[in-house]
């Protein structure tokens, strides 16, 4: 009877799993419908079976959008993740500092994704952004021209956009150490590196850990802020998995094909999230990750 009780919560959200998994599924089905079968026109269409999704596996085009979104989730993690730390150890421990601290730090996360790529058009182009004049002055910059100036304007974007979440994140693990162990470090005649090694570091596993996470699969998700910036150029330099199936589905309007990376692309993003869900699990029961 006590079991029945305490289960008797899940009633609550029952609604909000139906609503989810009605807007969920039919859509799925429509991708899948369209993933099997040649479309001409309205009502017009032939089964085909698993054509689409040989051609999508066998093209080399996904495969190169698949090593750029692996090469740009790799690097915004390389410098996103000691970023942070640094900047959480950094800030104030108390006093009003921390406040102003917190609300700087948030403020790039409350910026619409859209509205990031249009801010960094205005900031990186040299005839009124300070950023283009300034570095026009002394090397020339064109993101819309140079794969390599292209792909640099996107990690500062994305550095600048998402560090702060890292940051937080960071600054809470440290927060949440006791300090008695600080008093014991410094009794024993600890640096700060070893400090940093031995305690602030393994105490901050966890948060660091969703952090990883977290970063990962949002730049690997990642669409609106390159597609304002470059659109997916110059050339094909910057169009990672989200922009070619935009390309595929909406602007070629191949919607055999479309269905079938979208389910692949599903797949992948399953897969990944399923990685995050067991890392968390291991975080939570202290176990090594």
């Amino acid at each position: 009877m006590e079991k029945w009780e305490n289960n008797k919560a899940w009633f609550l959200v029952l609604p909000v799993f139906i609503i989810v998994a009605f807007s969920s599924i039919l859509p799925i089905m429509t991708v899948v419908n369209y993933s099997i079968q040649d479309i001409w026109g309205p009502g017009q269409s032939i089964f085909v079976g698993t054509e689409w999704y040989e051609e999508m596996l066998a093209d080399h085009r996904l495969h190169d959008a698949l090593w750029r979104q692996f090469l740009f989730s790799g690097l915004v993690l390389l410098i996103e993740m000691p970023l942070g730390i640094l900047l959480a150890l950094a800030m104030p421990k108390r006093g009003w500092g921390v406040s102003a601290s917190l609300v700087t730090m948030s403020l790039p996360l409350l910026i619409p994704w859209n509205t990031i790529g249009t801010i960094w058009i205005i900031f990186t182009r040299p005839d009124i952004g300070l950023f283009g004049a300034a570095v026009n002055q002394l090397v020339e910059f064109d993101h819309t021209a140079r794969p390599l100036d292209a792909w640099i304007t996107l990690m500062l974007m994305e550095v600048w956009h998402w560090t702060p979440l890292v940051t937080l994140l960071a600054y809470a693990g440290l927060r949440a150490i006791p300090e008695a162990y600080y008093q014991a470090a410094k009794i024993d005649g600890a640096s700060t590196w070893s400090t940093f090694w031995y305690i602030q570091l393994p105490k901050m596993r966890g948060v660091l850990t969703i952090a990883f996470l977290l970063r990962f699969m949002d730049s690997f998700l990642i669409y609106a802020e390159p597609f304002v910036l470059t659109g997916g150029g110059p050339g094909n330099s910057t169009t990672f998995l989200s922009i070619y199936l935009v390309k595929i589905a909406l602007l070629q309007f191949d919607l055999g094909p479309g269905g079938a990376f979208s389910l692949i692309y599903f797949v992948i993003v399953l897969l990944f999230s399923y990685m995050f869900y067991q890392a968390l699990q291991r975080v939570g029961k202290g176990e090594k990750v």
